[in-house]
C-alpha cells in the first residue's frame, strides 16, 4: 500500500488538460447500485456526490468516513446544495445489491452503494487510484481490506473536484465542499 507520504507527491504531478485537480484522478465507470440500477461516475439528477471506496461492514476508517459523508449531505443541503452520498464497495463478496443498501440506508436514506464484477469494479478502482488488498478475514464479519481512505467530491458529471480526508470534521468538510460547488450547485 502506498505510504501518504507518496499520495502526496502525486499531488505534485502537473494537472491534465481536462481536470481541474491537479492529478488526473477519476474517470468513467458502470458499477451496480443496491437497487440493481447501472450506475456511472455521472449522477442522474445531476447532483454534486461525495464519493467513497470502502464497505458496509467495515469496521475501521469507513465507520468514520461513511457517517461523516452523511452529515455533511445533511449541512450542505440546509444550504440548498444537493449532493449525493456514494460508496463504491472494495469487497464485492460483502457487499452485493442485496446486502449493502440496508447498513447505508442506516447511515442516511439517500447513501448509494455500488457494486460491479472484478473488472468492473477494477475500472473504478484504477480510474480514481484506489489500491485494494485484503488483509485477513474475521470469522465474524468476513474480509477486512486495506482500501484508499479520501472521500472523493465530484460534481454532478463525475469531475473531480477534490479529495477530502476523512479526519476533518463535519463543518470544516462542509466548508471545503461548499467552496467547490457554491450556492448555485
Amino acid at each position: 500500500m502506498r505510504s501518504l507520504l507518496a499520495v502526496l507527491c502525486v499531488a505534485a504531478l502537473p494537472a491534465t488538460a481536462q481536470s481541474p485537480f491537479p492529478v488526473d484522478i477519476g474517470g468513467p465507470y458502470t458499477l451496480t447500485d443496491q437497487h440493481g440500477q447501472e450506475r456511472s461516475e455521472a449522477d442522474p439528477d445531476g447532483r454534486a456526490q461525495l464519493v467513497f471506496f470502502g464497505y458496509a461492514n467495515c469496521l475501521n476508517i469507513c465507520s468514520a468516513a461513511l457517517p461523516l459523508m452523511a452529515q455533511v449531505v445533511d449541512a450542505l443541503s440546509e444550504d440548498g446544495l444537493q449532493i449525493t452520498p456514494v460508496m463504491i464497495t472494495v469487497a464485492p463478496d460483502q457487499d452485493r445489491v442485496e446486502t449493502m443498501g440496508a447498513p447505508l440506508a442506516d447511515i442516511h436514506e439517500d447513501f448509494i452503494g455500488l457494486t460491479g464484477d472484478a473488472d468492473a469494479l477494477q475500472l473504478a478502482y484504477d480510474a480514481f487510484k484506489v489500491e485494494v488488498e485484503p488483509l485477513f478475514e474475521d470469522p465474524e464479519y468476513g474480509w477486512i481490506y486495506s482500501h484508499g481512505s479520501f472521500i472523493h467530491l465530484l460534481d454532478g458529471n463525475g469531475e473531480l473536484l477534490t479529495l477530502l480526508p476523512p479526519i476533518l470534521d463535519v463543518d470544516k468538510t462542509a466548508a471545503i465542499a461548499r467552496d467547490y460547488l457554491g450556492a448555485d450547485s
